[in-house]
C-alpha cells in the first residue's frame, strides 16, 4: 500500500553533517504521522523522531538539539538533518510512515504505531 524510499546515509566524520531523505514512492492511502528510528545490530530499533501532518515534533533525549526532522507534504517526503554526529549515532536509520490520523497534531513515538518501513540506510560515524 505504502513504499518509502530512503537516501542520504553514509560514513561521515565525527562533528559532520548528513541529511537523510525518505520519499513515499507510492501509496494508496493517506498519511499521517512520519518519522525516523534507527537499528544496531542485536539490539531493538529505536525512536529518533517523529512528525505528524501538522508539523508536531518529537525527538529522542539523545538526539535533541543535533537532529532536526522535518516534511514537505506536497511531495510526501520527510527528511532528517544530522549535525554534530557521534559515534554512537551509527545505525542503520529506517523511515516509518503511519496511516492513523490524531487530532491535536498529536503523532506517536511508539514503532508499533507504524504500518509503513523503509529498507533503511546506513549511517556510519567514525572518530
Amino acid at each position: 500500500q505504502v513504499q518509502l524510499v530512503e537516501s542520504g546515509g553514509g560514513p561521515v566524520q565525527a562533528g559532520g553533517s548528513l541529511r537523510l531523505s525518505c520519499v513515499i514512492s507510492r501509496r494508496t492511502v493517506s498519511i499521517y504521522g512520519m518519522g525516523w528510528y534507527r537499528q544496531v545490530p542485536g539490539k531493538e530499533r529505536d525512536f529518533v523522531a517523529v512528525i505528524s501532518s501538522a508539523g508536531t515534533t518529537k525527538y529522542a533525549e539523545s538526539v535533541k538539539g543535533r537532529f532536526t526532522i522535518s516534511r514537505d507534504n506536497a511531495k510526501d517526503a520527510v527528511y532528517l538533518q544530522m549535525n554534530n554526529l557521534k559515534p554512537d549515532d551509527t545505525a542503520v536509520y529506517y523511515c516509518a510512515a503511519d496511516k492513523h490520523y490524531y487530532s491535536g497534531g498529536y503523532v506517536p513515538t511508539g514503532r508499533q504505531n507504524y504500518e509503513y518501513w523503509g529498507q533503511g540506510t546506513q549511517v556510519t560515524v567514525s572518530l
